[in-house]
């Protein structure tokens, strides 16, 4: 299917025609057909000939008074192509010139003229001068055909270009996330919920589940053409049951959404068409079906920031109008040039941000370079391509900036050593602080990160390959337990013989996590080979032993016999037998 909308002046017969091509009534409503005044969208289909029977075209015929600016809008906002209708017998007017200007802000690049009425009068001045204006917009040069919704003549021809214009539309992307705007809902009975739009990309398929409002809901039922489908690809006119989803919980505006696929936002950047510092302060934005009240922040030049009272799901490069309601004229042409714009805080950050947009064209590579650090799946909800050789950082789904990936991993580095000069007794660098001090968006930046700078992370710390735990200044006191421990194995000092040595519990923790000392009890420390040396000398006792036995042969005190003994326990160099500490030992010494 393809998709056009009408567009022209009041009373110049755009719904006469839509109905002569198609034979189908677009004028919905009773008060439309009385007063013979199109004032809501209309929607008719038909097929074109020289084409597959089931290649239908369909049209979105729209209002051309002024007071239905509103309605016109929503029906040519989503459309990829435009029907511009001039009578013959008024030539060129003002909502002639209105509508075109609005074709021309949203960026419509396909379109057709048919100069209607021409049984009325000699079509030729108004083919000049649709031809004229047309030229000027993003229409370009366009063909003109005179025509007459009443006598039928010009209606092949009509029909032929039409045949023509739908041949140079561009092929459809059937693939990919949904954004369809709701230009209507009702409710049908015994089906429930009912909306329809023009589905310009991607693909709907009974059972979808889809997203409006954050609101996860599920599609019954398709109709394209008003016929049942269980698939409807784009481009194309879609009515889509909704199921359990009230009438009055999706109005026009809204936006049938592939879940999680969007950015939804109620602020951004954008290039208009006119000085911003000419707009008010406050107009309507009309974006796909959507007609919002906005706030203009002029940021410089052509660029501003547009708020909104709820968020729209928005991407780079989506076109939209800014509207005075009260002078019913449109004010601007608008273009999104980020859907997700930064806080403007400092001095002069509005200037800059105006700048940088103003010159530069949003593409992936940009957006990094200006955030720095962006996770790939965002660019992508934001609608910004990220070819797979974009010269920046990759980490998992992260996008970072060579310079910032460089600056990170240099004040890494200084973090790091600093750290390991400041506290060498505790050397390494917490993965949480060096997450916090580097501002990293994500903690799973950390681990490539330290790669990158040559860095180690283990045991939830980063520290340079080889670095230990250093006493320091302890260092010597800590020399002189290890040669005391030497000359007497079992003579552990007491804590207040520590103290004074100037060894305190940060100190030992240091040389028992290194292997210099092994903890036998919270005030007793010994040297690693004391195991096996205690070992050895329980191996001579006549077995079993009882504890004061133990004692005497090591030549050490109750204090340290006991946890000693407990600690010969759990490594299985001996076993405890009865409740009165009898042990025997359970391996022999190799020979010597």
């Amino acid at each position: 299917m393809h998709v056009i909308a009408t567009a022209g002046h009041v009373d110049h017969g755009k719904s006469t025609l839509v109905r002569a091509l198609t034979g189908t009534e677009p004028d919905r409503w009773a008060e439309e057909r009385r007063r013979g005044m199109t004032i809501d969208l209309g929607y008719a289909w038909t097929s074109l000939p020289g084409r597959p029977a089931d290649e239908l075209l369909a049209f979105v015929d729209v209002p051309g008074h002024q007071r239905f600016i509103g309605n016109m809008l929503a029906g040519l906002g989503p459309a990829p192509a435009v029907l511009v209708v001039v009578a013959a017998d008024e030539g060129w007017r003002e909502q002639s010139a209105e509508h075109l200007a609005a074709v021309d802000a949203l960026g419509v690049r396909y379109g057709l003229i048919a100069v209607t009425r021409s049984d009325l009068a000699d079509p030729s001045t108004a083919l000049t001068q649709a031809r004229r204006h047309a030229a000027a917009s993003s229409l370009g040069e366009v063909e003109a055909v005179a025509v007459s919704g009443l006598t039928g003549k010009g209606l092949p021809e009509l029909r032929a270009a039409l045949g023509r214009l739908v041949e140079r539309l561009p092929e459809p992307v059937t693939t990919g996330r949904v954004r369809l705007w709701v230009d209507r809902s009702f409710t049908v009975r015994g089906s429930g919920t009912v909306v329809t739009g023009t589905l310009g990309t991607g693909q709907l398929a009974v059972g979808d589940e889809l997203e409006v409002h954050g609101r996860r809901v599920r599609v019954r039922g398709l109709q394209c053409a008003g016929r049942p489908a269980d698939v409807v690809p784009a481009v194309a006119r879609v009515a889509v049951n909704l199921r359990g989803v009230p009438q009055d919980a999706v109005r026009r505006g809204d936006a049938l959404l592939t879940p999680g696929a969007w950015h939804l936002t109620s602020g951004m950047d954008v290039r208009l068409g006119v000085d911003a510092a000419r707009l008010p302060a406050q107009l309507l934005l009309h974006l796909g079906t959507a007609e919002l009240p906005a706030r203009v922040r002029a940021l410089g030049g052509r660029i501003a920031r547009l708020s909104v009272p709820r968020p729209l799901p928005l991407q780079v490069a989506d076109r939209a109008i800014l509207r005075d309601p009260g002078a019913q004229l449109l004010a601007a042409s608008v273009l999104i040039v980020d859907p997700d714009p930064p806080a403007l805080t400092r001095r002069g950050a509005a200037r800059r941000r105006a700048d940088d947009l103003a010159t530069t064209e949003p593409d992936a590579r940009a957006e990094v370079r200006r955030r720095g650090a962006v996770r790939c799946s965002h660019l992508v909800r934001l609608g910004v391509p990220v070819a797979d050789d974009l010269p920046v950082r990759r980490a998992g789904d992260w996008l970072i900036a060579a310079d910032i990936w460089t600056d990170w991993a240099g004040y890494l580095t200084t973090l790091v050593d600093e750290r390991a000069r400041a506290a060498p007794l505790d050397p390494g660098l917490r993965a949480e602080t060096a997450v916090q001090q580097l501002d990293l968006p994500d903690r799973a930046l950390l681990a490539p990160l330290v790669a990158h700078a040559d860095l180690q992370l283990a045991d939830g710390q980063v520290r340079r390959p080889g670095t230990t735990a250093s006493l320091g200044k302890s260092e010597p006191a800590m020399r002189a337990l290890e040669q005391r421990l030497a000359a007497a194995p079992f003579a552990a000092p007491a804590r207040a013989d520590l103290g004074q040595l100037g060894l305190g519990t940060a100190e030992l923790a240091v040389a028992v996590a290194s292997g210099r000392l092994i903890r036998i009890a919270p005030d007793v420390v010994l040297l690693p080979a004391a195991l096996d040396q205690a070992r050895r000398l329980l191996e001579r006792l006549p077995q079993p032993f009882t504890t004061s036995e133990a004692r005497q042969a090591l030549g050490t005190t109750r204090r340290i016999a006991v946890p000693l003994l407990e600690r010969l326990d759990a490594e299985g160099l001996t076993r405890r037998l009865d409740a009165n500490g009898r042990r025997e030992t359970v391996r022999r010494a190799s020979p010597a």
